[in-house]
This record gives structure tokens, sequence and C-alpha cells, in this order.
């Protein structure tokens, strides 16, 4: 049975010129088809000094083409054949040489040809020496090539296999993945600003010893992804967590509830969309100690005092932006969660239980807006967190067509 359009696997032309950051390029290749893409690599020749093309073959699960004259296809027409029918060609690693080629048309080998002869869109990945990143006349070719739709990915700035530092090293494979992910995904929150809290927060009772929740910040890391993913710009407020930043979303660290409200109080007058996904303490210490409190056989009393609601607080602006809370409940989860949903004015609540969310990689949740409960059936949090954020941009405009 033939697949739709709508159903199939993406198929990514995956291209790899010459240089050493091709390795990463293999580990590349992995994600996607671990992702379940459809991955053909179309290696230069340069590109076969760093890294042989039974690598790419052997991850790929498909032959890899080198040559403008392979004979394995039919007609003798690589460069027309292979893009046929791909959704996106990536270069990772795109060189000095290739960038040039690309921004003046020009078509000596399978990969520029195959670029010249595409109807899809094309992403990039820069990667070389800073020196060469920033000759001006590539950078003239890179500018060129955004005026025509190209994508640029990068580069990123560090250490570099010259012993140098500076501008011009490829992104790391886990973050293209996650570039390339993004840009297959419906832009339903474009031009909008979305900001989000994630994460615990402590409250700190002496020097070394603090009040916090349990949260790992997973769900509310796949949410700002999911938003930027869309199309948003996003800011993300984090208590304390280890997680790495999501690609595309500005992170603001905070400690405390008090230092999350001040940092959400900073940006949200500017805010389209809040989603409150921060697992907060409820209290804090009044009288905190500056020292350690040494141990002893005494029972230690503290004095606890609420900590501000920044959901509340954010709903209950003259003028608040869109507003998605979350209930984390241990029982009566729809009676607790609908109950908060009115108590805060809130167009869309996402409630789940607290045993099966917390610290796991999926999670299952039920929407709760106007219009009634929305179940999302056990999924990957990712996948979780693109479908509140679709929801979430239909209400979005569903009130703003009201208002």
């Amino acid at each position: 049975m033939s697949e739709s359009p709508s159903n199939r696997p993406k198929r990514l032309l995956l291209g790899v010129t010459g240089g050493v950051a091709a390795y990463k390029s293999a580990e590349l290749t992995r994600l996607f088809v671990k992702a379940g893409y459809d991955v053909q690599v179309v290696m230069s020749e340069a590109a076969t000094r760093f890294v042989a093309p039974a690598t790419f073959q052997a991850l790929s699960g498909r032959p890899v083409f080198t040559d403008l004259w392979d004979n394995r296809i039919d007609n003798h027409m690589a460069h027309i054949d292979l893009p046929r029918g791909a959704d996106a060609i990536l270069v990772a690693p795109a060189s000095a040489d290739f960038l040039f080629k690309l921004a003046h048309g020009a078509a000596n080998d399978l990969l520029s040809t195959l670029c010249s002869a595409r109807d899809c869109p094309v992403l990039v990945a820069p990667a070389m020496n800073r020196q060469m990143w920033e000759n001006p006349p590539n950078l003239r070719n890179v500018a060129l090539l955004r005026q025509d739709g190209v994508h640029i990915l990068g580069p990123d700035e560090g250490d570099q296999a010259c012993g140098e530092t500076g501008l011009g090293r490829m992104l790391e494979p886990e973050q293209l993945f996650a570039l390339v992910d993004a840009f297959f995904q419906p832009k339903v929150l474009k031009g909008l600003k979305v900001l989000l809290t994630a994460g615990p927060t402590f409250e700190r009772i002496d020097a070394v010893r603090g009040i916090t929740n349990s949260s790992s910040g997973k769900m509310g890391f796949a949410l700002a992804q999911a938003a930027f993913e869309a199309g948003a710009e996003v800011t993300l407020v984090a208590g304390p967590t280890s997680l790495p930043t999501p690609v595309g979303a500005k992170r603001v660290d905070v400690v405390s509830t008090q230092d999350m409200l001040t940092a959400v109080n900073g940006v949200v007058s500017k805010t389209d969309i809040f989603i409150s996904v921060a697992a907060v303490a409820d209290y804090y210490v009044l009288n905190p100690s500056e020292q350690k409190i040494k141990k002893d056989a005494h029972i230690l009393t503290l004095e606890l005092a609420p900590n501000p609601d920044i959901l509340a607080n954010v709903a209950g602006l003259a003028a608040p932006p869109f507003c998605v809370g979350f209930a984390a409940e241990s029982e009566n989860l729809l009676e607790y969660g609908e109950q908060k949903r009115r108590r805060k004015k809130l167009p869309l609540l996402v409630a789940n239980q607290v045993q099966s969310a917390i610290g796991a990689d999926d999670n299952e949740v039920i929407l709760l807006d106007d219009h009634g409960q929305h179940k999302l059936e056990r999924a990957g949090k990712l996948d979780i967190a693109r479908a509140i954020v679709n929801h979430t941009a239909k209400l979005y405009r569903e009130y703003h067509t009201k208002s």
C-alpha cells in the first residue's frame, strides 16, 4: 500500500562535504534514522577523505552516492533522480568551497548539481576555520544564500580542529537534528511571543538546605522546544535543573519562586502566550539561616509563609496574555483541574496525574477548556508538547477572533 504524503516518513537528502566535521554527520545520520526519517547521503569527493561512504551506508541503510556519472541510476541522471521527492536537502558540513558553489549556481560535481536541480528547500550547516568564516568573500556568499532563501544553520563558536577558538565550527548533531526537525513542524505560532516557566523552585532553609518540589522540568522544556518549532519567539524561565536549553529558546535561570515571579514580570507585558509549567514551591522559609544549621537531637521548627501564585498574578493582569496552566494532581484529577481552571480564569489547563508524569520521558494528559475535555494518550513528552501547542494555537485564534 502506498503512503500518503501526510503520513510517509520525511525524506531528507544529506549532503556531506570535505571537512573534519564530517565525522559529526555520521551521528547526525543516526539521529535522523532513529527518528524515522528516510535519509539518502550524497558525499563530495573531498568528504570521502575524512569518512568512508561505507559508514553512511551502514547508518542510513541506503547506498551512498558520490559520482555525477554513477551508473547505478538507470538513466545516468543521479542529479535529477536523487532530489526528486525529497522534502529537504541538508548539507552538513558545508565547506567554504561548497557555499561558493551554491551561491553562484556552480554545478561541477554531484552534490552541487543536484542542489541546482532541486525543487525543495536547502539547509546548510557551515563548518570551517574562523578566518575562513570571517573572510569577506565567504560572508558575501552566505549573504547571497540567505537572499536566495537558503537556510543557514550556525555556525557555532568554540574550539576548532586547527587549535584556534572562534566562530566557524559546525553545530553539534543534536542541535542540527532539532533545528531540521523544527523546520518541518507547522508554524502555528509564527510571529507570537511565548513565555514559559519550567522545573522546580528552591527555597533556602540555610546555606546548604532548602525546600523544593519533585520536578525534572522535562515537560516545560519540551513545550519550549515545541513552541519554537511552531514559529514562536520563546523565553524560558527555568528553576534549578540540569536539562540542556532547548534549541531556539532564550533561557533565564532562577532559583526561588520570587525570583521566577520577578523574571516573569520583566517580560510578561510583551508576551502573547504564557504557559505556566513550573512546579513551584508553595511556601518559603521566613527566617532562613545564613550559616549551615548544625545537626543535633532537637526537633527543628521552620516557620513557612505562602509564596506568590505566579499564574494567578499573570492571569489577573489588566491585559493578560493567553494563559495556559498545569495541574498535577494525585487524586480527583478532572474535578480539581477544572476547579483550578475556573478559579484562575484560564482558557486552557493541562491536567495530569502526579504519579505518572514526574521525571518520566512520556506522559498522558487531559486538556480542559470551555469546550470540554480533550485526552492526549500516553506518548513522548515532545509529542505531547506539540499537541498542546497545536491546541493552544487553535484556542488563541478563537480567543482573538471573539475579542
